[in-house]
């Protein structure tokens, strides 16, 4: 079965993208990823405030007690000289553009557009084939307004847009009051893409200790629901590619993101809980269902279920809302109202 795809004008072998992780820390599991089948990887984000925060770790230590005589001015070389996360992360991402010969996408988190458009031209050089924006940001100020979140994302978008050639997708939220005029907003600026969703770790409180404790909870196959319905709506209403991201753990995830209208569907918990070589198990379930259900072209599958193509499009809006709930009847079999 042929699975080939394009995806942020790159040819993938198939749809199954690894999304940014752990996964690819490391050169050796970045080789066994795509021996297992992976179709793109993305590389795990490179975090502006860390490379900020080691910066001026480092200084300070280069700094510290450089006045108390004269000779110790010559004892440091120049902060220049050595390495901090960032070139530990271009290093890796260039043997990987260089060894690998499916297609790297580097993963950038920032927070400032000098150090947005700084660290994507760094990853251009280093051989990046695209460049996914993470746009990671929790509002707190109650002064700052939904259109004024939505221009400092455009904002960053246009900088990094200027300055690198290679394609650029978004990573987004799904927490905009509206949504699809954003990445029709996204769209117009330039992007080539758009992934759905960015996947927030909540943190938890330590009733007893006082304290607010970070965990991470993998995903399962329930949070595919939240993108696919997305993704099933902005479907042949927007030019730019499509990636779902979050909830894929099976075959039939993966399934039902082509047919909502994905470009690729991503994936990490499944990997992380399975092992790589669950991908190659993938995707041979993904060719048999296509087979035994006769798609020859992965062209007629995309789409098919999404809100344009589907022959009930309000079971994706409010309508579908309000017959979920009248049929919703307890274990007792009495309705809930």
């Amino acid at each position: 079965m042929n699975l080939q795809t394009r995806y942020l004008g790159l040819d993938l072998k198939n749809p199954i993208v690894v999304s940014a992780s752990p996964l690819s820390r490391d050169l050796g599991t970045l080789r066994r990823l795509e021996e297992a089948g992976a179709g793109a990887i993305v590389m795990h984000s490179l975090f502006e405030e860390e490379v900020r925060l080691e910066n001026q770790t480092l200084n300070l230590y280069l700094r510290l007690g450089v006045e108390s005589y004269a000779e110790a001015l010559t004892y440091f070389p120049a902060a220049g000289s050595y390495r901090t996360g960032a070139d530990s992360y271009l290093e890796l991402l260039e043997h990987a553009c260089r060894v690998l010969t499916i297609p790297v996408i580097a993963s950038l988190n920032g927070v400032s557009v000098g150090g947005w458009v700084d660290n994507a031209r760094r990853m251009e050089a280093a051989g990046a084939h695209a460049l996914e924006l993470n746009m990671y940001q929790i509002i707190t100020d109650p002064g700052q307004s939904a259109s004024e979140v939505e221009d400092s994302y455009l904002e960053l978008l246009e900088a990094v847009l200027a300055q690198v050639k290679i394609p650029v997708s978004v990573k987004l939220s799904p927490f905009f009051s509206a949504l699809p005029h954003m990445v029709k907003r996204i769209e117009a600026v330039g992007a080539s893409g758009v992934v759905l969703f960015n996947r927030f770790y909540q943190p938890d409180i330590d009733i007893e200790a006082l304290e607010v404790i970070p965990n991470l909870i993998l995903s399962d196959s329930h949070e595919l629901r939240l993108p696919l319905r997305w993704i099933a709506i902005l479907y042949g209403r927007v030019g730019l590619d499509l990636a779902l991201t979050t909830g894929v753990h099976t075959a039939i995830d993966v399934v039902k993101a082509l047919m909502a209208g994905a470009t690729v569907a991503m994936l990490t918990s499944e990997l992380l809980q399975n092992g790589i070589w669950r991908l190659r198990d993938l995707l041979g379930e993904v060719s048999l269902w296509l087979e035994d259900h006769e798609y020859d072209s992965l062209d007629v599958l995309r789409g098919s279920m999404s809100q344009i193509n589907c022959a009930e499009p309000g079971a994706f809006e409010r309508a579908n809302y309000m017959k979920v709930l009248q049929s919703f009847v307890l274990e007792s079999g009495e309705p809930t109202a």
